[in-house]
């Protein structure tokens, strides 16, 4: 149990967590299921910072919320202007990106308002 003073961590930013942790490791793992490309290494170097982003999450800093919101809204964004018919895998890896956006702006707004001086 945590004692009275201490934060505890919300779902949402749990959640946030987990996703970003599953997106990150997704894009990596890609690598082995693509051709070695250059956009192929980008994906995985994106993916290494949703995971150090996600370390993040599971702390308490207002910066990984920060980062949470901005990353992957650029990735959703670049994404979506590269390819204007996307596939399904690529629909998935959006969702994923709104979701962490969703759940990391949520939190953001809930520590914003809720904070104790």
């Amino acid at each position: 149990m945590n004692p009275p003073h201490s934060k505890s961590t919300s779902s949402a930013r749990i959640a946030a967590a987990v996703i970003a942790s599953v997106s990150g490791l997704g894009q990596i793992a890609a690598l082995w299921l693509r051709d070695l490309s250059g956009a192929a290494v980008g994906d995985a170097l994106l993916g290494a910072i949703y995971l150090l982003i996600a370390i993040g999450l599971f702390g308490r800093s207002r910066l990984s919320l920060f980062l949470a919101a901005i990353v992957p809204a650029a990735a959703a964004i670049s994404t979506a202007y590269r390819m204007p018919h996307p596939e399904d895998i690529t629909m998935l890896r959006i969702a994923l990106d709104l979701s962490i956006i969703v759940f990391s702006t949520l939190e953001l707004w809930r520590t914003r308002h809720n904070a104790t001086t």
